[in-house]
């Protein structure tokens, strides 16, 4: 795993050993960058961010970024790639949910990545919906495995895009340009 672009380019990060944790594929994380166009000054936040390398590509191109992760293993990963690429980074060690729940700030992209067989992550798209927590102009991403067809309050999807078994599903605030 390494990162995509930006100042980072190339630097290599620390994984997880085995297949209980899946995450997010170079491959996805280019496309999505490339979807995106991040750039100086984007507000991000790294839901579920496992290794952050999510967030971490997100800083590498001028973002900040927001970690958030409840299971200490994941943070204590991303910890470490933040010290390996010398990035002044926590990760916030909460769920995603309660985060989003209390949450003030508003970000210009929301990326979820929850386990695919948890419903955290449309749990979450609702409360992101409902809490009205993106920026003007602002996209929710979230991966899941299969065809995501539910409607969720107050935001409108955009995109679906399809990386081998995962799949990016975009979402922006009800009646916000495309």
């Amino acid at each position: 795993m390494r990162v995509i672009g930006g100042k980072f380019r190339s630097r290599k990060l620390v994984g997880f050993e085995g297949e209980s944790i899946r995450p997010t594929a170079d491959r996805t994380r280019e496309s999505l960058f490339n979807i995106l166009r991040i750039g100086e000054g984007v507000r991000f936040l790294d839901a579920f961010c496992g290794s952050g390398a999510v967030g971490i590509e997100a800083i590498s191109r001028g973002a900040t970024s927001t970690f958030l992760d409840c299971d200490g293993k994941s943070a204590a990963i991303a910890e470490r790639n933040f010290a390996l690429l010398g990035i002044d980074a926590k990760v916030r060690r909460t769920r995603a949910e309660d985060f989003l729940s209390a949450t003030a700030e508003k970000y210009d992209v929301i990326f979820l990545d929850p386990p695919y067989a948890s419903e955290s992550g449309r749990r979450a798209l609702e409360i992101i919906g409902e809490r009205r927590i993106l920026a003007e102009n602002g996209v929710a991403v979230y991966e899941h495995e299969g065809t995501f067809a539910e409607e969720i309050p107050f935001l409108t999807r955009t995109d679906e895009r399809r990386y081998g078994r995962a799949v990016l599903t975009f979402f922006r605030a009800e009646g916000e340009k495309t």
